[in-house]
């Protein structure tokens, strides 16, 4: 059996962090273990729920207190970041997942169930299906834009950060990539802008919802094409949803249809290309 005790970072971290181990218990009909399980947990109940998956912290009463998640969280972040719990940890044999992301024997064969497995709940399929459905209405190209920006300004010196226009200018250039076809865009973020910025671009994307990020994330992985800096939450979506992506490498970027490749894992597109671990 194999026990996860990591943390690492925030949701599509924490979904790249289960993968290997759960392809790996679907192929051999193993079980396995998620200590500290990342607070969206509810929004993927086939995860939650899976017959060889335990999660002896779950506790349904105690997360419903009105303290009860912030003192879950407060837990993980003390247990997962504390040198004296890692060499526990290592002597119980306990696995951190993070290290398992170049494990890609199970992918291929167990991807049918890891999509069903890793579907987050029906109503956010539907609002995200519905979503796209209506771009598709008037356009025969969906295009998901990840825009991050926040602490990417900072991250490798702001060196993937990118200014609203620039993310038009980005949009533009797809256009112009596909004239042959009518371009619509999701955009997903979550920062608190218009669509209207995006001047020239048929673009929607969703107001405030209890699920944002797991739905955007999920209206994503139905687009046909996605374009984002570099990051596992649109990489996430490329692998879940087998749609090209195209990383957003530099401000003059261009693009052509070879841009886009399929993410097959965490360090690979479908063309071969290896994506350096930022």
């Amino acid at each position: 059996m194999r026990i996860i005790c990591d943390a690492p970072g925030q949701t599509c971290n924490r979904l790249w962090t289960y993968l290997a181990s759960v392809a790996q218990c679907v192929a051999e009909k193993k079980k396995m273990v998620i200590i500290f399980y990342d607070w969206t947990i509810e929004d993927f109940p086939n995860l939650l729920h899976a017959s060889f998956i335990y999660y002896p912290l779950w506790q349904p009463w105690f997360l419903r207190l009105p303290k009860g998640w912030g003192w879950y969280k407060h837990l993980t972040w003390k247990v997962t970041h504390n040198k004296g719990w890692d060499k526990v940890f290592k002597f119980l044999g306990f696995t951190k997942g993070w290290q398992t992301r170049t494990d890609t024997r199970y992918l291929k064969q167990t991807m049918p169930e890891l999509k069903r497995i890793f579907r987050p709940k029906d109503e956010i399929m539907q609002k995200a299906e519905a979503m796209i459905a209506g771009l598709r209405q008037d356009s025969d190209l969906v295009v998901g834009v990840h825009i991050r920006r926040g602490d990417y300004a900072t991250w490798h010196d702001g060196r993937f950060f990118y200014e609203l226009e620039e993310y038009r200018e980005f949009m533009l250039r797809i256009q112009e990539c596909y004239k042959d076809k009518r371009v619509s865009f999701f955009i997903s973020s979550n920062e608190d802008f218009s669509p209207n910025l995006f001047e020239g671009c048929i673009c929607k994307r969703f107001g405030k919802e209890p699920s944002g990020a797991i739905l955007d994330l999920y209206t994503l992985s139905v687009c046909d094409l996605i374009i984002g800096p570099f990051s596992s939450y649109s990489r996430w979506a490329s692998f879940i949803g087998e749609v090209p992506l195209c990383f957003l490498e530099s401000k003059d970027q261009q693009f052509m249809e070879e841009s886009f490749s399929k993410i097959v894992d965490f360090f690979h597109f479908e063309n071969g290309k290896e994506i350096f671990d930022w």
